[in-house]
């Protein structure tokens, strides 16, 4: 038998001398110049790039592309959709292998070309009357299209188009889910805000509900394969909901004025109020990464919630710190009679109900000050409860972009908890 040849795997990286040599199996090294020296083994060399760095773990969780913060934090936001059905591991990876971190328009390509994969497959099931199938297809579709715009500018019109694709998919998933939801609408200004309402499995009514809402630049249609599989496993009902500016359309476009938010969400309570199958005394409020301050806003001015996860305006009082901290020339928010005065003014100060505040370790706020500022609004009478996930759990950068599964499940026990007191 004549001997198997070696394969040569050529890495550039920060060690430009360094050549593997797999031979049956075993790694050895190689110089670069021996290489050179015999140019006719090209042929039985291959040539690995890594770029700039090669991927890691580091402290805000997986980096596809060290040194390119913006497109790795998306990557990774897509990545742990995974868990929820949002996604595959295999074609995020795929797609990653074709994209050029410095090249926008590689980003844009090979995301919506999964996510046309994903919805001509949905197409052909759903004629074939294979309705699981079309289901995943969509909500992984809807999930790609929203990430292919990402990095296209506010005026390419080929983000307007990826954000209709994005909300036709999520329509079809949430129509044909079972049991099936219902896309719904209220009245605003001289247009609508559009919702998704998911109803839990059948049970008996009226049913507690959670009114989700997303920050500016997200969209409802990412919660769908966020929250349905642990708020329905609890018998929970969701709202998932548009708030002004989170709209694509020309009308919503833009950042809402101060108490259009608050105003909004009381109008999606309405809606909740006058539906027959929805129990008025358990109706909660999650908003998680930028949502979290959106959702504070909603528990301050509507009474009404018997629950909130939300950042008891503690990013709204970082910031309040750090303009003062500008002006003076002092740092904000650092002893606790600083704290102490910042709470008195705080969004959060007429909330009624019981209100968590979950965050990783790895947060971009100071873990030491949130809970310096917890505190002291428990001291003043809140009802508050601080998570942190520990670094330990994996559950430690902001929003816990890594891994949602562990957080979802503690907030949505909470959840559940809470609106449950409410019966006995």
């Amino acid at each position: 038998m004549p001997p198997r040849k070696a394969r040569i795997i050529l890495l550039k990286s920060q060690t430009p001398e360094c050549v593997w040599r797999y031979t049956n199996g075993r790694k050895t090294h190689a110089s670069r110049r021996s290489f050179k020296r015999s140019p006719s083994r090209a042929r039985d060399v291959t040539i690995i790039d890594f770029g700039r760095a090669i991927p890691s773990s580091q402290a805000r969780g997986w980096q596809q592309w060290p040194g390119h913060e913006d497109f790795s934090l998306q990557f990774l936001r897509v990545l742990r959709a995974a868990q929820e059905g949002g996604s595959t591991v295999s074609e995020c990876f795929l797609a990653a292998e074709r994209i050029n971190p410095r090249d926008d328009e590689s980003w844009y390509r090979e995301w919506h070309s999964a996510a046309d994969i994903n919805r001509e497959r949905a197409a052909e099931a759903l004629a074939s009357g294979r309705i699981p199938t079309a289901l995943s297809n969509w909500l992984r579709a809807a999930n790609y299209y929203r990430t292919a715009q990402v990095m296209l500018a506010c005026s390419d019109p080929r983000q307007a188009a990826a954000i209709a694709l994005m909300q036709d998919c999520a329509r079809l998933y949430v129509q044909h889910a079972t049991p099936a939801g219902e896309v719904v609408e209220i009245p605003w200004r001289d247009g609508v805000l559009q919702g998704y309402f998911v109803p839990a499995p059948p049970a008996t009514r009226p049913l507690p509900v959670v009114l989700c809402v997303v920050g500016q630049g997200h969209y409802k249609e990412e919660h769908l394969h966020r929250v349905p599989s642990y708020a329905l496993e609890r018998g929970l009902a969701l709202l998932l909901v548009d708030l002004p500016g989170q709209s694509y359309s020309q009308e919503m476009v833009g950042s809402p004025c101060r108490y259009e938010v608050e105003t909004a969400i009381s109008g999606w309570v309405d809606f909740l109020a006058d539906r027959s199958d929805i129990d008025q005394e358990r109706i909660a409020i999650f908003g998680d990464g930028l949502g979290a301050a959106f959702a504070t806003r909603g528990a301050n001015l509507d009474d009404r919630f018997a629950a909130a996860v939300c950042d008891a305006g503690i990013w709204e009082l970082h910031e309040r710190a750090f303009i003062a901290s500008r002006i003076s020339g002092r740092a904000g928010l650092g002893c606790p009679s600083e704290i102490e005065g910042f709470n008195s003014g705080s969004v959060a100060a007429n909330i009624k109900c019981p209100v968590l505040v979950a965050m990783g370790e790895r947060d971009w706020l100071d873990v030491d000050h949130v809970t310096e500022c917890c505190r002291v609004m428990k001291q003043n009478g809140l009802d508050i409860e601080l998570k942190i996930f520990r670094a330990s759990e994996t559950v430690a950068p902001p929003a816990q972009i890594d891994i949602p599964t562990v957080g979802n499940e503690f907030i949505f026990d909470w959840i559940i908890d809470r609106l449950n007191s409410r019966t006995k």
